[in-house]
């Protein structure tokens, strides 16, 4: 079975002041710790979806092994990224997607392992922190279009997942689900 990696990094970072792809958290851009978390733990492939400052990222950002594409309507919110990725995987042979918003960076490879794990094609799950819910979040491909559907505006799979059954896989145990939405979020 293989689970894909889809990691939402196109936004201005209104709030940050800049684009969370770009910012550098312990000596390493976000959008690579991100990526990173995905493939080591067992994403195949990782599709990275790019906006603002797109060439900048593909410029600064080492992210060999991963595909990047650019969303045109990245202004419009996270939606329209999760749109843009999913139809990239659509020829893929992954059964699930784990997807990752670029602005969490304390989420881990030992996180995206518990979700490969859980992965099938009718999957649903998310991540919770202490009850919480957060990220990643695991989406069967039998989802896809129905997630695709529903994710405008910043919403992304919210939607969907407001209306059916999700899974909740508690990971604090091994790591912390935080987004980074200014600067003082970041961890120290």
């Amino acid at each position: 079975m293989t689970v894909a990696g889809l990691l939402l990094a196109a936004g201005a970072g209104r709030r940050y002041g800049m684009p969370k792809a770009l910012v550098r958290h312990r000596g390493r851009l976000l959008v690579e710790h991100a990526a990173d978390a995905l493939h080591d733990g067992g994403c195949v492939p990782v599709v990275v979806v790019l906006g603002a400052l797109a060439d900048d990222v593909r410029t600064t950002a080492v992210l060999s092994g991963s595909s990047l594409v650019d969303n045109p309507d990245w202004a419009t919110g996270m939606g329209s990224s999760l749109r843009v990725g999913l139809a990239a995987l659509s020829t893929t042979a992954a059964t699930a997607v784990i997807v990752l918003p670029v602005d969490t960076p304390g989420v881990t490879a030992a996180v995206v392992r518990r979700f490969v794990a859980l992965a099938s094609p009718a999957a649903l799950a998310r991540a919770t922190y202490d009850g919480a819910p957060g990220h990643p979040v695991l989406i069967g491909r039998e989802r896809w279009q129905a997630v695709a559907e529903l994710a405008t505006g910043d919403e992304g799979a919210r939607p969907y997942l407001a209306q059916h059954h999700v899974d909740a896989v508690s990971c604090e145990d091994v790591a912390s689900g935080a987004d980074v939405d200014r600067p003082e979020d970041l961890p120290r």
